[in-house]
């Protein structure tokens, strides 16, 4: 495995197979009560320039638990805020800490950090990018089916990060992938075409299409995400506007498989993406892949700091 991990793409099909499989290992050993700490004297710096819920909680909650530290760095009280150079704060952190997370706006800026830190640098979110996201959702989908290849996931919803990290982790993993989007509203186009050349790899199909009705049929898996992602609010009351009808909800439930599972990251805005009964009814399982983060990334934080 690479050095950092700042898209599914930096993955070969064997470095996600070794995530899942630990996952699945250290969760065991964390509802068993085992005490594991391969991270003991080691310490996370975690950098922030967006709000955060599940990311901030799971990998503090995990480097704890796997016996390391983790520092809550804003980037508004570190000298990134007052403009010292990405590159200088690289160095800086990386003679202090034995890793980065970092969770912000600009994949550049990721980027950068990574190429002038020597220490592992991990995307907590950018816009372009969600891996630790998408490598959860993976260890959901095998534990409550049992395999990912040939399955169908239908992404309803923005072609945003979430979705550009799902369609790497699909065409990485051989499950196919359907978006119905808006016009307008689709993933990178560059995003896509790589994908393709990777789904010729592994017979994945990726399917682009305006009908939520459409790319629902067989539907094994589905999933969204809000409408407006943070640093968009200015553009709600049109966004609301675009993405009418593409709630999912019973009557759009009702087209996929009987037995497909329902995923969202969260934070939800329910009465919009997707309606309450539906988060909370049976086919539900966005809160298992919540709690996921905390097991997916702890294995993600074992292979790259050990």
């Amino acid at each position: 495995m690479k050095k950092d991990l700042l898209a599914i793409s930096d993955l070969t099909l064997q470095n996600v197979e070794s995530i899942l499989k630990r996952s699945a290992i250290l969760k065991q050993m964390q509802k068993q009560g085992v005490i594991h700490q391969p991270l003991r004297g080691k310490s996370l710096g975690m950098i922030f320039e967006k709000s955060s819920t599940r990311t901030r909680v799971s990998f503090e909650v995990g480097m704890f638990q796997l016996g390391g530290q983790a520092l809550f760095l804003s980037s508004d009280a570190t000298q990134l805020g007052r403009g010292e150079p990405v590159a200088d704060t690289a160095r800086t952190l990386s003679r202090y800490l034995d890793g980065i997370m970092i969770r912000t706006f600009s994949q550049s800026m990721v980027e950068e950090l990574a190429k002038f830190a020597s220490i592992p640098v991990i995307n907590g979110l950018t816009d372009l990018h969600h891996p630790c996201q998408a490598l959860a959702d993976l260890f959901t989908i095998q534990e409550k089916k049992g395999r990912l290849k040939g399955l169908k996931l239908v992404y309803v919803g923005d072609g945003n990060n979430v979705a550009h990290s799902l369609i790497e982790a699909c065409v990485k993993t051989g499950m196919h992938i359907s978006l119905a989007c808006p016009a307008g509203y689709t993933p990178n186009e560059a995003i896509l075409q790589a994908a393709r050349q990777d789904a010729g790899l592994t017979n994945a199909k990726i399917e682009i299409t305006p009908d939520p009705y459409q790319a629902m049929i067989n539907a094994d898996v589905v999933y969204t995400d809000v409408w407006t992602s943070m640093g968009q609010e200015k553009e709600q009351a049109k966004r609301l506007k675009a993405f009418k009808g593409f709630e999912v909800n019973h009557a759009l439930l009702k087209v996929a498989n009987s037995a497909a599972i329902v995923m969202h990251c969260l934070p939800a805005h329910r009465g919009e993406e997707i309606s309450a009964d539906v988060i909370d009814g049976p086919q539900s399982v966005i809160f298992d892949q919540a709690e996921n983060r905390l097991h997916a990334q702890k294995a993600i934080l074992e292979m790259l700091l050990s």
